[in-house]
Order: structure tokens, then sequence, then C-alpha cells
């Protein structure tokens, strides 16, 4: 699953994409910039990034890598398990394969709930204290794309426009 950000200085859109793209994009600035702020379009919510770039990984010891496994209790009824046995690498790779697949499925669509929730946590963030942030909260869980254009009609264009990017499958629910 790729993670894609979002940057503004100010009221203005600096760029979007992946981590590296928006680094690139705000070094572009060259300082030209005030205050800038970073979104996870996944969540909406305020990130930092690295502006020196990625670190080289540390070197790997011998023996078996760390995967951070945890066994817990899964109850299932005795055909199902009688299918997981039955597959290729046993219940666990099978049971790992498809919450993967689940995962990467559900990652490509976000959800009308989520896409809303990523969309209030970056109005919160750029818009909170602009007149019709309320209203435009209320329609945005009310998944009324019109009254949300309404009440933000004054806000900063990018702003506004991203708002509704972020909570697109809420309004198309």
């Amino acid at each position: 699953m790729t993670c894609t950000l979002t940057a503004f200085a100010g009221d203005y859109w600096i760029g979007t994409g992946e981590e590296d793209e928006v680094r690139s994009a705000i070094r572009a600035m060259d300082g030209d910039a005030p205050m800038i702020l970073i979104f996870d379009d996944a969540t909406g919510r305020q990130v930092d990034i690295d502006m020196r770039g990625h670190q080289p990984e540390p070197a790997r010891g011998r023996g078996r890598p760390k995967l951070g496994v945890q066994a817990r209790e899964v109850t299932l009824l005795p055909r199902q398990w009688e299918w997981l046995g039955a597959q290729p690498g046993g219940a666990s790779v099978t049971l790992r394969r498809l919450v993967e697949a689940a995962r990467k499925e559900s990652a490509d669509k976000p959800s009308p709930r989520a896409a809303m929730d990523a969309a209030y946590h970056f109005l919160t963030a750029m818009a909170g204290d602009r007149p019709g942030y309320e209203a435009a909260i209320r329609a945005l869980y009310a998944k009324d794309r019109s009254a949300f254009i309404a009440a933000s009609e004054g806000w900063p264009i990018a702003v506004r426009d991203h708002g509704v990017a972020l909570a697109g499958p809420a309004f198309e629910g």
C-alpha cells in the first residue's frame, strides 16, 4: 500500500504524492514558504517527514529476521479448520495470505466513514477557525456534497478542494 501525502504552505497546496515526491516539492520552494503542514491522505492527520531523505538500513545480523508475529486465539468452525489445514503452508500461512489480500483490497477503496474522518481531521487543521466550518462538517457527515460546497464557499480553493477529494467516497455513497 502506498502512503500518499499532501503538503500545504499556509492556504496554498504544494504537492501530493509519495513521501519522496512531497519532500522534493517542499525543497523546490527553497525556504520561500510560511509554515508547511503535511497530511496523510488516508487519515487526514498531520505527519512529519524527515527532510534529509532515506537513511541507510542498518546491516542485518545473522539468523532468522524478527517478523513481529503474535500468537492469538482464532475461533473457527471444524470445516473451516479442515479447509485451512489442507491449504499449502497450513492454517497460519493461509490466514496471513487472506488477511493481506483483504487489507490490499480495502486500501484501494477507502470506506465512506474513513473518508469522512480523514476529511474531518484535515479540515479541522486547515479550516477549523474559518466561517462555515461547523456547517461544512455537518454536511460532510450527512454526505451532502452540495451543502458542504456551500458552507465552504469562502475558503481557499485548495483547502476546500482537498477536503472534497478526501471525502469523495462519502459523497459518492
